[in-house]
C-alpha cells in the first residue's frame, strides 16, 4: 500500500461518510437532540480530506497518514470525531518513516490506534465504535501472520468489523431494544468499507460534499467556494497557425471530447485555447496539428483542484480571525466557555469569559475551534468550560496543541460552567481553582426541557417524536405533553431540603409571557424559602434549563 493509494481512500471515504451520515445519525437511539454521531465523524473525516486534496501524489504513506492525522484532530466534532481522530493518530504513528506498508505494519498501526483511542475513554463501555475497533485489530494481527500483503489484511479488518458491529446490540441493552447497530461502530465501518473498494481499484468516491450543515460553527460567505471542480487542470496557450491549418472547430470538437469550458479563438494568425480537462498532455499534443506553440506568453497549466482548496483555507480562517484574534498572555488566568443564546453568552461574559465558542447540543465544536479560543485569550493559564459531554473530549485534545497551560474542566451543562466561575478565586493557583471550581459544579443539579427527536422506546418510556423529555442531570426521567407542566414537574423533583436557589433559563422558542407564567408558579411554590430566578438565555433546543443550587 502506497501513500497515493491511501490518499484516495481517504478522500474517497470521506465521501462515502457524508453521503451516509444522515442514515448513521439516525442510528442515534437517545431520542434527544444532540450533535448526531455521523454528521460529527463526518466532519472529522473532510478534515482530512480538505488537507489531502492538496497533497501530492507522490507523497509516502507515512506522510499521507501524518496529514491525515493531524487535521482529523484539530477538526474532530463531538466523541466519536474524537475517537476516529485518535485511532487515525496512532495508525500514522504506526507508519511513521514507510513510503510503503506491508499487511503486519498495516495491523500494527491500526493496534497503535486502538491503544490511544482506548486511553482517551474514562470508561470504555462495550458494544461501540472501540469495540468495533478493538476486534477488527486483533483478527487483522492474526491474519497479517500468514500474510503480508496490506490489502489482504484490510478486507479482514473491513470482515472483522462488520462481525464486531452486528454484536453491538448483544453487548449494550439500549442498541437491542431500539433494535439497531452501534453509530459509532457503523461509521467506522462505513469508512473501512469504502477504503476498501479503492484499495480494490475502484475509482474513488468524489461527489462533493455538503458544504453547509447545522453543525458548522463557521460560514464561508463567497458562494464561488461551493463550486464543484470537475476536471482538474486549467490549460491555456496560443498558437501560430501552420499554412496548412485544418480548420479550428476539429480542436474545439476533441477538446470537449476531453473537457470542459472550451474556449477556442481562432485568428488569420494565432489560435488562443482555453480548457479545464483532466488530460493536459493530450490537449497540447492534439494543438501540435494546428500550429506551433508562441513563446510569449508560455503555455500554462494550473491544478484548480489545490487553487479551491487554498481559497476555501483561506476563506475559512478569515472567517475565524473575524471571531478569534490571537492574544499574547498578558494576565495569569483567562476563561473560554461554550455556549449557544445571546443571553447565556451575555452572562458567562459577565462572569469573566474571554472567549465564546458558540456551540452545544446539536453544534458540536472542533477542536481547532476550541484552541482558535484558546490562542485568542490573553491568559497564561486558561480554563475551558465545554459544558456539554459531547465537547469535553474535543476540548481535552486542544490541551496538547496549545501554545499556553490550559485546563479543561469536566463541565457538562450550562449551570454547571456558570457555577464553577462564579467559584473562581483569583488568590488561589491553578490547581486550587481547579478543585474549587469543580467541588462548585459538582454541587449543581441541571434539568433540561427539549423535546423528542425521533420515536424512542428509551429507559422504560414508549416516546414519540415531539414529545417533552424532562432530563435530570442528562439522564431521561419522564415525559409530558404540555411544555410548563413538564418545566414545573422537573423543578420539583430537583428541589431537596438543601437547596437554596432556583434558576430558570428559558430558549429561544418560549415567548417570555409563558416563562413568566412558570416562574410565577415556581415562586408561589418555593419563594419563601428558596430565591427563584428567570433568566432569558436564548439558548437553542433546551425549551429550559433549570440549576437548582
Amino acid at each position: 500500500m502506497n501513500g497515493k493509494l491511501l490518499k484516495n481512500a481517504i478522500c474517497s471515504a470521506a465521501v462515502k461518510l457524508e453521503q451516509n451520515r444522515k442514515m448513521i445519525d439516525e442510528l442515534n437511539v437517545y431520542p434527544v437532540p444532540d450533535g448526531d454521531t455521523g454528521t460529527n465523524m463526518s466532519m472529522t473525516m473532510n478534515s482530512a480530506k480538505r488537507e489531502l486534496s492538496v497533497l501530492s501524489d507522490t507523497a509516502t504513506i507515512s506522510e499521507v497518514a501524518e496529514k491525515s492525522a493531524s487535521a482529523m484532530l484539530r477538526g474532530a466534532r463531538g466523541n466519536s470525531g474524537v475517537i476516529l481522530s485518535l485511532l487515525f493518530r496512532g495508525f500514522a504513528k504506526g507508519l511513521a518513516g514507510l513510503e510503503e506498508a506491508q499487511g503486519h505494519e498495516i495491523a500494527n498501526a491500526l493496534e497503535i490506534g486502538v491503544q490511544a483511542a482506548y486511553k482517551s475513554v474514562m470508561q470504555p463501555t462495550e458494544g461501540t465504535i472501540l469495540t468495533v475497533a478493538r476486534v477488527a485489530s486483533q483478527q487483522a494481527q492474526l491474519i497479517a501472520r500468514e500474510n503480508a500483503d496490506a490489502i489482504a489484511v484490510w478486507e479482514e479488518i473491513c470482515q472483522a468489523g462488520e462481525q464486531a458491529l452486528e454484536k453491538t446490540p448483544e453487548q449494550l441493552e439500549i442498541l437491542k431494544k431500539a433494535g439497531v447497530v452501534d453509530a459509532g461502530g457503523k461509521g467506522l465501518v462505513t469508512i473501512w468499507k469504502a477504503m476498501l473498494d479503492v484499495f480494490h481499484g475502484e475509482a474513488p468516491v468524489t461527489v462533493m460534499e455538503e458544504v453547509t450543515r447545522k453543525q458548522e460553527t463557521t460560514a464561508i460567505g463567497r458562494v464561488d467556494l461551493d463550486e464543484e471542480i470537475k476536471f482538474t487542470y486549467c490549460t491555456e496557450f496560443i498558437l501560430e497557425k501552420k499554412k496548412d491549418c485544418p480548420d479550428s472547430f476539429k480542436l474545439r470538437a476533441y477538446l470537449e471530447t476531453i473537457g470542459d469550458c472550451v474556449v477556442v479563438v481562432d485568428d488569420e494568425e494565432i489560435i488562443k485555447v482555453h480548457v479545464h480537462t483532466d488530460n493536459p498532455g493530450l490537449a497540447l499534443q492534439k494543438a501540435l496539428e494546428f500550429g506551433q506553440f508562441v513563446n510569449e506568453p508560455k503555455p500554462k497549466i494550473e491544478n484548480m483542484r489545490i487553487q479551491h482548496a487554498g481559497r476555501v483555507r483561506e476563506a475559512q480562517n478569515a472567517a475565524q480571525d473575524e471571531t478569534y484574534v490571537r492574544a499574547e498572555p498578558e494576565k495569569q488566568f483567562g476563561f473560554v466557555a461554550v455556549a449557544s443564546g445571546e443571553g447565556l453568552e451575555t452572562m458567562f461574559r459577565e462572569l469573566g469569559a474571554d472567549c465564546i465558542v458558540k456551540g452545544g447540543q446539536t453544534m458540536n465544536p472542533s477542536t481547532d475551534d476550541i484552541l482558535k479560543a484558546i490562542h485568542a485569550t490573553p491568559a497564561k493559564n486558561v480554563f475551558v468550560l465545554p459544558n456539554n459531554k459531547n465537547i469535553i473530549m474535543a476540548a481535552e485534545q486542544a490541551v496538547s496543541l496549545a501554545d499556553r497551560n490550559v485546563c479543561v474542566l469536566q463541565t457538562r451543562t450550562i449551570p454547571q460552567g456558570l457555577s464553577a466561575m462564579l467559584a473562581f478565586d483569583d488568590n488561589f493557583d491553578v490547581e486550587g481553582n481547579r478543585i474549587a471550581m469543580t467541588r462548585a459544579f459538582e454541587k449543581v443539579s441541571t434539568g433540561q426541557i427539549t423535546f423528542a427527536a425521533r420515536d424512542s422506546e428509551l429507559e422504560g418510556h414508549n416516546i414519540r417524536k415531539g414529545e417533552v423529555l424532562a432530563l435530570e442531570n442528562g439522564k431521561l426521567v419522564f415525559t409530558d405533553k404540555d411544555l410548563n407542566h413538564g418545566a414545573f414537574k422537573l423543578i420539583k423533583r430537583l428541589v431537596t431540603s438543601e437547596s437554596g436557589f432556583i434558576t430558570i433559563t428559558y430558549g429561544e422558542a418560549v415567548s417570555e409571557e409563558m416563562a413568566e407564567q412558570l416562574y410565577t408558579k415556581t415562586q408561589e411554590r418555593f419563594g419563601e424559602k428558596l430565591e427563584v430566578m428567570l433568566v432569558n438565555g436564548g439558548q437553542p433546543v433546551y425549551h429550559y434549563i433549570i440549576a437548582v443550587e
